[in-house]
């Protein structure tokens, strides 16, 4: 049990450090939510709901919402009525949003060359499959 503890414990803390790391770095204006929001639609593809999209990222839709209505007003997003129930709404990222995506992960580069310069980098790419693997069992039982 106290490793279990441990782990996410750690895991905690390098979110909260990363994360603030990652937002400094990024280009004024881009907060760590709007880039998540850019790179998950870039992932998954397009015409995600409002709804889906907080439940992907585990948020509020009002807080979804706000960040949306930001990224919209940046050009990085379309929000469209959805073709067949025009009471919902679609998001896509625009080709602006993919420029600002990859300007942000341009802007996070050194960063990461940094820390692959002073980590181990084999042993950090170790654990990838076991943080995966935590992930994929955590998301099968949220909600």
């Amino acid at each position: 049990m106290e490793a279990a503890f441990g782990f996410f414990n750690e895991i905690g803390i390098i979110a909260q450090l990363s994360g603030m790391a990652l937002e400094n770095a990024m280009p004024e204006g881009m907060t760590l939510a709007q880039f998540s929001v850019l790179n998950h639609l870039s992932r998954m593809g397009e015409g995600w709901t409002p709804q889906r999209i907080a439940q992907a990222m585990q948020v509020t839709k009002g807080a979804m919402t706000g960040t949306l209505k930001h990224l919209e007003g940046k050009e990085l997003v379309v929000i469209v009525p959805d073709e067949s129930d025009g009471r919902v709404k679609r998001v896509s990222i625009s080709p602006e949003g993919r420029a600002m995506r990859e300007a942000c992960i341009a802007a996070v580069a050194p960063l990461m060359q940094e820390m692959m310069q002073d980590l181990d980098i084999k042993n950090i790419a170790r654990t990838v499959p076991v943080l995966a693997a935590v992930r994929a069992w955590l998301d099968a039982r949220r909600n």
